[in-house]
């Protein structure tokens, strides 16, 4: 379905005063803490200009450590994303099988996936492979169970329409079901991704030695919390770009909702 254009310029125009609304919160928050720090003299809380020359001076190394960290994020987040909506869409669309797993996927979901670092480290020959093993496995849940909540909130009369038109197999699944489904899957994979960044950084700090994580880990062992602070910060504008480019590929899959 095509969008209006007068509609879609009005919601590009609101789009972009949501964005200065949230500049304007970064800005503040950014004043406010250079205030406090500038007067508090407290260590662990380094000044804007103490922060602005670490990160100076560590730029080749947070350099290093983005491009670490996304060589095992998106990987990571890749397979997770392919492996649920698979698993879910061959779950979800066979009542009996889903009947007697769903009970065991609500039992293993709630465990989170960092407590399986130790055996992972153990049983995978590479940190890289334990640390990519874990976020895989962190993600893949959000969406398995996202996308068995979208087969499931499928509206009958599609079904029946594609019944009708004789639709079967792969086009059945890809034409009418992932599609309908998609609004949930999608908001499964925006969940995994948050909650991927958490479990890099976690995975990062015991098996890495590179990325953004181990950044922020080993510079507070030595307690130069101006470098940690830097790290942090960059590690947060990563996960703001990241998500609004995610931001961005979901109104577009979703066009046909109207929602942007």
């Amino acid at each position: 379905m095509n969008q209006n254009p007068k509609r879609q310029i009005r919601r590009n125009s609101r789009a972009k005063n949501y964005y200065w609304a949230s500049a304007l919160i970064f800005a503040a928050a950014f004043v406010i803490y250079g205030i406090a720090t500038e007067t508090s003299g407290v260590l662990i809380f380094p000044s804007l200009s103490k922060i602005a020359r670490a990160a100076v001076k560590s730029r080749e190394l947070l350099a290093r450590g983005i491009a670490s960290s996304l060589m095992l994020l998106l990987p990571s987040v890749s397979v997770s994303v392919l492996l649920g909506i698979s698993a879910g869409a061959f779950v979800g669309l066979r009542g009996r099988l889903k009947l007697i797993l769903m009970p065991v996927f609500r039992a293993l979901n709630p465990i989170p996936s960092t407590m399986l670092i130790p055996y992972a480290i153990a049983l995978l020959p590479t940190f890289w492979l334990s640390s990519a093993a874990i976020i895989t496995l962190g993600v893949f849940w959000p969406v398995l169970m996202s996308t068995l909540h979208g087969i499931a909130m499928l509206e009958p009369r599609w079904l029946d329409n594609a019944r009708c038109l004789n639709l079967k197999g792969a086009k059945l699944v890809f034409r009418i079901i992932l599609p309908g489904a998609m609004p949930q899957i999608l908001s499964g994979i925006g969940s995994g991704l948050i909650l991927s960044f958490i479990l890099l950084t976690v995975a990062e700090i015991f098996g890495a030695r590179s990325g953004l994580g181990y950044f922020v880990s080993y510079y507070a062992d030595f307690a130069e919390y101006d470098r940690v602070v830097a790290g942090m910060l960059v590690l947060s504008a990563v996960v703001t770009i990241i998500m609004l480019v995610f931001d961005r590929i979901q109104a577009r899959v979703l066009h046909w909702t109207g929602k942007r």
